[in-house]
């Protein structure tokens, strides 16, 4: 299943791109920054602070099923409820994956996505490979990034725009019951919030 939305969308994208490529080497180039330092930067929002602000919802969804009900019913309002505010958040839905179901999420025209919520994007969501081949063969795809699922799960790819971001709810792993809901949380991967892995075992 794939739910496609109409999108408004920049279309100098790779222009940006390049000027701000262009701006870093010459800031190093002339000694004022250090690129292993934006590296260390750009790697710990991308991993770390970034997805966790996701990673917490879904930890909180997974140990109260009141809260996980309001999350799908109405994300908008639940991050208004925990003044969660950033970048491309205005209207968020949440996708559950659960037994015989996997949700997946793409941006087929640009890369769209919930800033606020999963930090930088990664640079494989914004590649037109993925954007066209998640559409056409997801379980192919998802294969090569390491999840293979079972013949019988349905498959619903998302596509995300300028009005819609997604967020997967990946499925609670087995042997985490009890945990609290940091350890939770560290089990959530930015990864598996786009629905391209699982959450990591415990």
């Amino acid at each position: 299943m794939t739910e496609r939305h109409d999108h408004t969308h920049e279309t100098n994208a790779g222009s940006s791109q390049i000027r701000t490529a262009a701006l870093e080497d010459l800031l190093v180039e002339k000694g004022i920054v250090d690129r292993s330092r934006i590296d260390s930067l750009v790697e710990r929002f991308e991993h770390d602070l970034g997805p966790m602000i996701g990673a917490r919802l879904v930890a909180r969804a997974w140990l109260e099923s009141e809260f996980q009900s309001r999350l799908v019913r109405d994300a908008d309002e639940v991050l208004r409820q925990e003044n969660i505010r950033g970048a491309e958040i205005e209207h968020v839905e949440v996708k559950v994956n659960e037994p015989g179901v996997h949700n997946v999420v793409v941006c087929t025209l640009c890369s769209c996505y919930p800033w606020a919520l999963l930090g930088l994007p990664p640079a494989w969501y914004k590649s037109p490979e993925y954007r066209a081949r998640v559409v056409r063969e997801p379980r192919k795809v998802l294969e090569e990034m390491g999840l293979s699922l079972e013949p019988d799960t349905e498959i619903r790819v998302w596509d995300s725009s300028s009005e819609t971001r997604f967020l997967v709810l990946p499925e609670q792993p087995a042997g985490s019951e009890g945990l609290s809901m940091e350890d939770l949380a560290a089990l959530v991967t930015r990864d598996s919030m786009i629905g391209v892995a699982k959450a990591l075992n415990p």
